[in-house]
């Protein structure tokens, strides 16, 4: 999203329309000993700090300045020992949003969405995000039938967000490239360009690129699997 987008949109509704962003950093972090709620409701944080935080006037896009503060209000679950705290205002909150939720129901036999109930309750949409899912318990995803005790499993999905996920995740260790070693594999895997045309452009030769490359690559693997390597 441009960086000027934030200014077009009020603050709730920019906020919502990149929770996308949080889903993504969130579903890096799955299978490591914490709930996803759990992990979105962080992300939802660092999403508002990240909002409130951004300044224009650097003329990045949202997305590159928030995924870092999402990513480093998840990081602090496993650093607080995988806890959200919840607040007392927000637990207030969860009870007016289900008494909001059976209102509607009785009245248009629909639930709210979270704009509608941002908007009844004067809050703001990841608000009431982090608000329901302090209040959601822990269930498990794989049901039991309690007739003849036998466990159904469930059959892997690949989720809508791992292909964002993943480009945030290189986008982010691209970030870390010098500017050289940068326009280096933009131009090899983004641009098509030989090893060869690379070099002219870079004003080196093709055994250069060619020697660079393969350490280069060999340290972008390890940053995205996590693992350490010496710095380039």
């Amino acid at each position: 999203m441009p960086a000027q987008s934030i200014e077009l949109l009020p603050r709730a509704e920019f906020i919502e329309k990149n929770l996308g962003l949080v889903h993504a950093c969130a579903g890096r972090f799955k299978g490591r000993g914490i709930e996803y709620e759990e992990l979105y409701a962080a992300g939802c944080l660092g999403l508002v700090k990240a909002c409130d935080g951004f300044d224009t006037s650097r003329g990045v896009c949202f997305s590159t300045y928030a995924v870092p503060v999402i990513l480093g209000e998840i990081k602090k679950l496993f650093r607080d020992g995988g806890t959200v705290k919840v607040s007392r205002s927000l637990k207030e909150l969860s009870l007016k949003i289900n008494a909001e939720r059976e209102r509607c129901l009785k009245k248009t036999g629909q639930e709210p969405g979270v704009t509608q109930l941002a908007e009844i309750l004067q809050t703001t949409p990841e608000q009431i995000a982090l608000a329901i899912r302090a209040s959601l318990p822990a269930i498990s995803l794989t049901p039991t039938d309690e007739e003849d005790g036998q466990r159904e499993w469930d059959v892997p999905v690949d989720s809508p967000e791992e292909s964002l996920s993943d480009r945030i995740g290189l986008a982010e260790v691209m970030e870390k490239l010098s500017p050289t070693d940068r326009q280096m594999i933009r131009l090899r895997f983004f641009g098509g360009r030989t090893q060869s045309e690379t070099a002219r452009v870079l004003g080196t030769t093709q055994v250069q690129i060619s020697r660079r490359e393969r350490k280069v690559l060999k340290w972008m693997r390890a940053e995205l699997l996590g693992e350490s390597l010496p710095a380039l």
